[in-house]
């Protein structure tokens, strides 16, 4: 087998040839997908033939899989296994890091394409260590100085005659368990050391700042992350499954098909907890998540 590695940008993003994941990995093929990984963030590979179990399955090479979600429901028979449905709204048209509100977020995201609309409906993934990168010294040097609170409950910023009830719902099961926690704003990928923005949807303040300074300073830094050099637009096709780092990067479902049927299947790797660089962990203001992931070590 002759693995094919093949870049989609500078900064993020590489396609995957010669593989077959809908077979077992050997510990060489294991190896230079993660080297992979790695260089390149997100791996967009051929999945024709692969079903949840085999998703499963191949997700499972590179460490323990989380439940579905800590607070919403997995598909029906696979508990694992996180449906991404247009039926279930647009929760994911925002910019985030998948889980970050939970003490260890998963280490890496899967997502396979199950309906795929005729048009729109593409994932962004930007690369946060990019960001990092284009930091001016001034402002790195205060990023890395800082600490954010990740929470699921916080205010949207939808106005309450445009919430529906099915919409309601979805939101009041979403914060059915509270989690707050804080990690650092600057975060050190424990393999391959580069540092990267750890910030996203889910992080809401900065420790020490009040709610308004925190937004102007989490708005000034992530506007690093989202800078187009810095970003991966994937087109969905059938049969694909895209594997991004979530230690080292954010994503983005667009919402541009007209609400046409688009279904993907998320399962995530159990990650390790934040470190920072000062070597120091984050740690958990509210909120208990062993129920959803093991922590890697």
């Amino acid at each position: 087998m002759t693995i094919e590695i093949h870049k989609i940008t500078a900064n993020i993003g590489a396609r995957v040839e010669g593989v077959d994941i809908t077979r077992p990995l050997d510990e060489e093929t294991y190896a230079a997908l993660r080297e992979a990984l790695n260089a390149h963030k997100a791996l967009v590979f051929d999945a024709a033939g692969l079903d949840d179990a085999g998703q499963q399955a191949f997700v499972r090479h590179f460490g323990d899989i989380t439940t579905a979600h800590p607070t919403v429901s997995a598909v029906d028979g696979a508990p694992n296994v996180l449906p991404v449905d247009s039926e279930g709204g647009r929760a994911a048209n925002h910019w985030h890091t998948d889980v970050t509100f939970v003490l260890n977020p998963p280490q890496a995201t899967s997502l396979r394409s199950i309906t795929v609309p005729p048009y729109g409906g593409e994932t962004l993934i930007a690369s946060s260590a990019a960001a990092y990168r284009n930091l001016p010294d001034s402002l790195r040097n205060l990023a890395d100085t800082l600490w954010a609170e990740h929470t699921n409950d916080y205010d949207y910023a939808v106005p309450e005659e445009a919430v529906d009830e099915e919409q309601a719902a979805r939101r009041a099961q979403f914060t059915s368990i509270k989690y707050r926690t804080v990690h650092p704003v600057v975060r050190v990928h424990p393999l391959t050391e580069e540092r990267g923005l750890f910030i996203g949807g889910f992080a809401q303040r900065i420790v020490g700042l009040s709610a308004g300074e925190s937004r102007k300073v989490l708005d000034l830094l992530q506007a690093y992350v989202t800078r187009p050099e810095n970003v991966l637009r994937h087109r969905w096709s059938p049969n694909q499954l895209v594997l991004f780092d979530n230690r080292i990067t954010q994503h983005y479902a667009v919402d541009n098909y007209d609400g046409r049927p688009r279904r993907l299947h998320r399962v995530t790797v159990a990650g390790d907890i934040p470190v920072g660089i000062e070597g120091k962990e984050s740690y958990v203001i509210e909120g208990d998540a062993s129920h959803y992931t093991p922590v890697a070590a």
